[in-house]
């Protein structure tokens, strides 16, 4: 028994050693103080909160949404509980021609966080085209827009320092649960974006991060609960939300620390693991935790989907 014992703690210690030497890409800090974020999505919710957390920690901040007058409230909200004045900027990330007048108007950017988004819930057959194209536009062609605006400068910036390129995407962006196909699937797509554009920037020492925060106490969730389906109300009972500020700080942390997958809870850490497949990882230890418990994790991930399904059936069985 102690020989066994031993011969896995032995397996363990190579293990570890072997993945600090294969990870890429290696790790890396991303100092925020005194360094240009930008937020979009930063009038409200997650990206105000985000906002606020970098101009406390000494960032300087610049916000853009497309309504000016709650920019002029969130800049004020910034300055009266940190102290410090943000910038502002107004722009539909739908349209990349003011996009790239926003970026090119602003100071060189160090760390850009793409936290703009929409979400309207329900099933496939119900939404409209519009609303659909609508999501997709927002969230994922959007996120191209700043991207493509943005990256020439960070590329060429002066200052050596690594920077990063932070996308929002969301829980339903690792696992597509019913009444939300448009919305998932926009959130999906930010995920392949993030892991190539990692291969491409990383010479460039630019880092990317794909944050998946839960259902989060905002303006926008309140409204989207609105319109949930039945089912989907149903499914989502037993998952909590969290507060701003705590989605924003344990974001805000991964991005500073190089992370790929940033989860902000304990779901979502466990369906990272379960999700992780061929995507980026900087921490050997994380990945000691991926390689070790992912059989287990996947059995877990199986009884919810179990459990989707067999609410589903029961409900399907009860209208007829």
């Amino acid at each position: 028994m102690a020989d066994a014992y031993l011969s896995f703690i032995v397996l363990c210690i190579f293990l570890l050693i072997f993945l600090k030497l294969i990870l890429r890409p290696l790790p890396v800090k991303i100092p925020i103080k005194s360094r240009h974020v930008f937020v979009t999505g930063g009038s409200r919710g997650i990206g105000l909160g985000l906002a606020r957390q970098a101009a406390a920690e000494g960032a300087r901040v610049t916000i853009l949404a497309r309504n000016l007058e709650q920019l002029e409230e969130a800049k004020t909200s910034i300055r009266l509980s940190t102290g410090v004045d943000v910038a502002i900027v107004s722009a539909d990330v739908r349209d990349f021609d003011a996009v790239k007048e926003a970026v090119e108007s602003a100071d060189p950017i160090d760390v850009l966080i793409c936290n703009q988004g929409v979400f309207a819930s329900g099933e496939l057959e119900n939404l409209e085209i519009k609303k659909i194209k609508g999501m997709i536009d927002v969230n994922l062609i959007g996120t191209f827009n700043l991207v493509k605006a943005a990256l020439p400068g960070m590329k060429n910036r002066s200052d050596r320092k690594p920077v990063s390129i932070a996308f929002m995407s969301s829980q339903a962006g690792q696992v597509g649960i019913y009444g939300s196909t448009a919305y998932s699937a926009s959130k999906f797509g930010l995920r392949g974006f993030a892991e190539a554009l990692q291969q491409e920037v990383i010479a460039d020492g630019i880092h990317v991060s794909l944050i998946f925060p839960p259902d989060t106490d905002t303006p926008g969730l309140a409204e989207e609960k609105k319109t949930r389906p039945p089912l989907t109300k149903i499914i989502t009972a037993s998952s909590s939300s969290m507060q701003v500020d705590e989605v924003a700080q344990k974001a805000l942390y991964g991005i500073k620390s190089g992370t790929f997958s940033v989860s902000c809870n304990f779901k979502g850490f466990l369906s990272s693991i379960a999700t992780a497949g061929i995507s980026p990882q900087t921490s050997y230890v994380m990945a000691f935790v991926e390689v070790i418990s992912a059989g287990v994790v996947r059995i877990v991930a199986l009884c919810h989907l179990w459990s989707f399904y067999r609410t589903i059936e029961k409900w399907h069985a009860k209208e007829k």
